[in-house]
């Protein structure tokens, strides 16, 4: 009588073959345990971890997130800027800018250098810095001419 033929890879692992047919599955884990005082509903699902920074586990080594290391490689996307820092000329005016400068005087002088400063922010070219003080102008401006049309229309 002849053997039955046997396969050329039968024997070749046969420790796999041995593992596949006598591991049983693994246990269900239990769930991991909630920090916090609302533990919720048992068979609901855990939430992720968000938020910077991570919680550790507990147990383990402290981690410091933050970096206190110098970056050596540029950041992609931004220029660096070499060589001596530019610095910003002072506003005239004493330093307090054109804007602001009319806005004050126009308490004095009849509420027109405010009509002024509302041209030359409606109109001109200005530094950015001194657009608050021009701001103020136009709201002053507006006021100033909503009172006049109140007091006339009085009389």
């Amino acid at each position: 009588m002849s053997e039955p033929v046997k396969d050329a890879n039968q024997n070749q692992y046969p420790y796999e073959q041995q593992q596949q047919q006598q591991v049983p599955p693994p246990p269900p884990l239990p769930p991991p345990h909630q920090y916090g005082t609302f533990q919720g509903v048992q068979n609901y699902p855990p939430h992720p971890v968000t938020g910077f920074p991570q919680p550790s586990p507990p147990g383990g080594p402290p981690v410091n997130p933050y970096v206190y290391a110098h970056q050596h490689q540029p950041v992609p996307g931004y220029d660096v800027a070499e060589g001596r820092p530019v610095s910003e000329h002072r506003l005239p005016c004493g330093g307090i800018g054109i804007g602001w400068f009319l806005f004050i005087i126009g308490f004095f002088l009849a509420a027109i250098p405010w009509y002024v400063g509302a041209f030359i922010l409606l109109c001109g070219q200005y530094d950015a810095r001194e657009k608050p003080g021009y701001v103020a102008c136009l709201i002053a401006a507006i006021l100033g001419t909503i009172a006049v049309i109140c007091g006339v229309a009085t009389i």
